[in-house]
């Protein structure tokens, strides 16, 4: 499926138009996400894995997004600490990523569908990053 960059209302006749690519507003997103308290991270892809491993942060893994008759939606697909209120943190996402859409591009999103893929736990966290600083150690 091609990617068609979203036209935003013009302002100013004879300015020129003015359109923002999807990954843009997959990235606003991201970044939104990934600053609410109980996610723990976003579902990724090999390419945002691969980009990972080489240092580069895939800011829209996990965030898809969808523009159809209804109108701007976008899926959130991530992992939530245990202990959380699911149903807190989710509806948080939703608030801040349309919040922080508009903000940006003026665009109303009018659905965030979340999709939490499941829990991890303390004991989990800890075990990745011990995996996380051995991997470092034999790096050097």
């Amino acid at each position: 499926m091609e990617e068609v960059n979203i036209p935003l209302e013009e302002k100013n006749d004879g300015l020129g138009k003015i359109e923002i690519a999807p990954e843009v507003l997959e990235i606003i997103s991201g970044i939104t996400v990934s600053e609410i308290e109980g996610v723990y991270a976003m579902q990724g892809s090999f390419k945002s894995g691969v980009n990972e491993l080489l240092g580069r942060s895939s800011h829209n893994k996990g965030i898809h997004l969808n523009t159809d008759e209804h109108g701007l939606s976008v899926d959130v697909y991530c992992y939530l600490k245990y202990g959380v209120s699911v149903p807190n943190v989710a509806l948080k996402m939703q608030t801040k990523i349309k919040e922080q859409i508009f903000f940006m591009s003026e665009l109303e999103v009018n659905m965030v569908n979340v999709h939490v893929l499941g829990l991890v736990t303390p004991r989990e966290i800890e075990k990745e990053k011990m995996n996380f600083n051995k991997g470092l150690e034999e790096r050097v």
